[in-house]
């Protein structure tokens, strides 16, 4: 079971939610509000599950993608997005496209992505 994990969300309310809701099930979660701002804190101490939205103001989310397959093939990649539905699709697809381990469409039950963490 992973027990490193670094959530990317720009909405902090969002962000700090989940945090504490892994903390609370006994992982470790660090809280990055940017695609920036999480890239440095992977490059500090890797986390091994990256969970991240795909919209945020300074890179997106699959710039973050990109980047922490490219230099931390191992670490695992849970996608969320709450997008328009046609286009909240078409992102989770594209996502998936690029190789991450698991999509979550938001809103989604914090039970839903405890069963993606266990599975890896």
């Amino acid at each position: 079971m992973a027990t490193n994990i670094l959530v990317v969300d720009d909405n902090p309310d969002l962000g700090l939610t989940l945090k504490m809701a892994l903390e609370l099930e006994g992982y470790q979660a660090e809280l990055a509000t940017t695609g920036t701002q999480a890239l440095a804190l992977q490059r500090q101490k890797p986390a091994e599950v990256v969970i991240t939205d795909i919209f945020m103001p300074d890179s997106d989310g699959f710039e973050l993608i990109a980047t922490v397959k490219r230099e931390y093939p191992a670490t695992r990649i849970v996608v969320m997005s709450g997008g328009g539905q046609k286009l909240k699709r078409d992102y989770l697809t594209s996502a998936e496209l690029m190789g991450v381990d698991a999509t979550l469409q938001k809103p989604f039950e914090i039970n839903e992505l405890l069963k993606v963490l266990k599975s890896f």
